[in-house]
């Protein structure tokens, strides 16, 4: 678990974020408040010019930000754009200087993240496995959850820089992969959830209940959970703007379902929640916000944008 660290101690630090989604953002922002300056790279260079209005660096290629800092905090979709990010033309891994340190904080298979510690330690450098949950408001406010494991000279490369954009940080293990798998265990139980709580909020709309005394019952009663007070909010303001979309979920689950396939381990309800997101997917719904998970149930008149 996290331990304070003083501002003090940072000040001046220079750390690297890559992607400013919802989390990426978040997170620089929450590092910059710890006193470190932040450089930062996105794709969508407009997204990196508005962090460096608040304060922070733009960097207009990955090279710049190897050469600028020694830790790295690498927040984007997949294992592909992580690939990309260290390998790709112009990547990070030529340019990062021995010693320096590649914290990873996407939803990806736990074996390959095993494999990218090695891969990373050829050349000198230091990995955390560190998948990130929590949503865009507690990255912004630094207090999301981080599911962590490496050496215990990775810890030491960014020693404090955890605890500035995490209000939890769990140390899992001394090698690379115990992070992962429990963030696809966590993403089992958010996929399941969702799932669960659209069918239980489309069979109040078929019955004829009203939508809005269903969710105010509901979230005070035995059968409410976080993912149903969160996104079947969503629902009732209409509002399918993507702060996780659909398409996480097809990506996340099927990775849920990879993992235990390999192990031959049923997961019946993560199995058919899977399911659930690629049939909204397929109907033309995967940008949407992953409550949009609700439109696949026939024959109910969802409330509209308010």
């Amino acid at each position: 678990m996290n331990s304070t660290t003083s501002s003090s101690t940072l000040t001046g630090r220079r750390v690297g974020v890559v992607g400013l989604g919802a989390m990426g953002s978040g997170i620089a922002r929450s590092l910059r408040r710890a006193g470190l300056t932040v450089h930062v790279y996105d794709v969508r260079a407009e997204a990196a010019a508005a962090f460096a209005a608040e304060g922070g660096v733009a960097c207009a290629t990955l090279a710049e930000m190897a050469r600028a800092c020694d830790v790295i905090v690498s927040v984007v979709v997949n294992a592909q754009q992580t690939e990309a990010v260290l390998f790709g033309d112009g990547g990070l891994a030529g340019e990062l200087q021995p010693g320096s340190v590649f914290v990873m904080c996407s939803t990806v298979d736990p074996n390959w993240s095993v494999a990218l510690e090695a891969r990373l330690q050829a050349l000198g450098l230091h990995y955390l496995d560190a998948p990130i949950s929590g949503g865009a408001a507690k990255a912004a406010a630094g207090q999301m959850t981080m599911m962590t494991a490496g050496s215990a000279a990775a810890y030491a490369a960014c020693e404090g820089v955890l605890e500035a954009m995490a209000g939890k940080v769990y140390r899992l293990g001394d090698r690379a992969g115990a992070g992962s798998k429990v963030k696809i265990i966590n993403q089992l139980l958010a996929g399941v959830h969702i799932a669960a709580a659209a069918e239980a909020m489309a069979l109040g709309l078929r019955e004829g209940v009203d939508a809005d005394a269903l969710y105010e019952v509901i979230t005070h009663s035995a059968g409410n959970s976080w993912m149903f007070e969160n996104r079947m909010a969503h629902v009732l303001a209409g509002d399918y703007a993507p702060l996780s979309a659909v398409d996480i979920f097809v990506k996340d689950l099927g990775l849920v379902l990879d993992t235990a396939r390999h192990s031959k381990f049923p997961l019946p309800l993560a199995s058919t929640a899977h399911q659930m997101f690629m049939q909204a997917s397929t109907a033309g719904h995967g940008r949407e916000d992953d409550s949009a998970v609700i439109k696949i149930f026939p024959g109910i008149r969802l409330p509209e944008a308010k």
